[in-house]
C-alpha cells in the first residue's frame, strides 16, 4: 500500500511517500480501505517531533482520523462486516491506503454524507464533545466561547453548542473567519486582529471559554468567566505558560482544565465514541450540522496540506483524498 511517513522530525518537506504492507487487523480491529483522512493540527506536532509521548516520530504514519470501508474483520468483532462504510478514530496511520482501527472507534458514515465528509469528523468532534461538553459542562442556556472559530475545532464547537442549546460566541484572524463562524450559529465572531474580544464581552460574561491559543489569552479568558466558569485548554499555541490570579480563581470558584486525545486509553475513547453516536450523530444524520472543508488534497500533496495547516489561511476542514 501507499502511506506518508515521517522520514524525520521536521517541516512539510519531510512528510514522504512510500510503499508499505498493509497493516493486518487484530481481533478487536477491523481494516479499512481509507478513502479519506482527515488534517489536523496535532499532525503538524507529531511531525515535528513536538507532540507530547510520541517519542522517535521517524518512520511514523500520522492521521487520526479517516473515512472509508471495511475490508476485513478481525475475529473477536460483531458490530460490523465487510463492506461497511465508516469513519474511525485513530492514535495514528490515517495517511495510507489501508489502516487498522479498534472497531470501537468506528462509527457509521452519517446518511447523505460524502467520505470526504465524514473524515472531518471524528478528531474534532471527539474533542469538542470530551472537552466543551463533558470537562466543560456546557448546558443549555449558557454562553460558550470558542478561540480559534475557523479552525476545525472551532467550526465543530460552534455548531454543536448551538444546536444543543447555548448562545456561542467566537474569535477568528480575519473578517471572512468571522463571518464563517457567524453564519455557522456564532452570536456574535471578533476578528483578533482589530477587536478587543475581552472588553466586548465583559459586561455579560461568558460560562465556558475554549481555548486553544493560550498566553496572554489566559488572564483574559479567566477575566471574562461568570462564577463558577469552566476554562478548557486544548493547545496552547501563543505559549504554555500564563500569569493569571489565583485569589480570582477561589472566589469566583473558576475551573480550568482542558486534555489531549492522542494518549487516551482504547477503553477511554471507545466509551467516548458511544458517547457522540448517542448525542451528536442524530444532527449529523438529520444535516443540521454541516461539514465545513476547505480543500481537499491528494494522498501525495499532504506536505502541501501541512503548509496549508500552518499558514492558518483555512477555514474549517483540510482532507486528504486517498484510494482515488
Amino acid at each position: 500500500m501507499h502511506a506518508i511517513i515521517i522520514s524525520r522530525p521536521g517541516g512539510p518537506e519531510v512528510l514522504q511517500l512510500e510503499h508499505r504492507d498493509a497493516p493486518r487487523p487484530e481481533p478487536h480491529q477491523v481494516l479499512v480501505q481509507v478513502l479519506a483522512a482527515g488534517v489536523n493540527r496535532p499532525d503538524v506536532l507529531l511531525r515535528q517531533g513536538k507532540y507530547g509521548g510520541a517519542g522517535d516520530v521517524t518512520g511514523s504514519v500520522p492521521g487520526l482520523e479517516i473515512a472509508g470501508v471495511i475490508t476485513e474483520v478481525g475475529a473477536a468483532v460483531s458490530r460490523w462486516q465487510v463492506g461497511d462504510e465508516v469513519c474511525a478514530l485513530l492514535a495514528a496511520g490515517g495517511y495510507a491506503d489501508y489502516a487498522a482501527v479498534d472497531a470501537r472507534h468506528c462509527l457509521p458514515i452519517p446518511a447523505g454524507w460524502r467520505m470526504s465528509e465524514a473524515a472531518s469528523l471524528p478528531e474534532t468532534v471527539f474533542t469538542v464533545w470530551h472537552n466543551v461538553f463533558q470537562r466543560g459542562g456546557l448546558q443549555p442556556g449558557e454562553t460558550l466561547l470558542v478561540h480559534g472559530g475557523g479552525s476545525g475545532i472551532g467550526v465543530t464547537a460552534i455548531q454543536l453548542a448551538r444546536l444543543l442549546g447555548s448562545a456561542v460566541y467566537a474569535t477568528a484572524g480575519s473578517d471572512e473567519k468571522c463571518r464563517t463562524c457567524e453564519a455557522l450559529g456564532a452570536a456574535r465572531c471578533f476578528n483578533y486582529r482589530t477587536e478587543d474580544f475581552e472588553a466586548e464581552l465583559q459586561a455579560q460574561g461568558v460560562d465556558v471559554v475554549l481555548d486553544m491559543i493560550g498566553g496572554d489569552y489566559t488572564a483574559k479568558n479567566l477575566n471574562l468567566l461568570k462564577d463558577d466558569g469552566r476554562l478548557v485548554f486544548v493547545n496552547a499555541m501563543q505559549g504554555a505558560r500564563a500569569e493569571f490570579n489565583a485569589l480570582e480563581v477561589m472566589r469566583r470558584r473558576l475551573t480550568i482544565t482542558g486534555s489531549t486525545l492522542r494518549p487516551r486509553s482504547a477503553d477511554f475513547k471507545a466509551a467516548l465514541a458511544a458517547e457522540v453516536e448517542r448525542h451528536v450523530w442524530p444532527l449529523l444524520v438529520n444535516k443540521q450540522f454541516k461539514p465545513v472543508l476547505f480543500r481537499k488534497f491528494a494522498l501525495q500533496e499532504a506536505e502541501l496540506a501541512h503548509r496549508l495547516m500552518e499558514s492558518s489561511a483555512h477555514i474549517g476542514k483540510i482532507v486528504l483524498r486517498v484510494n482515488r
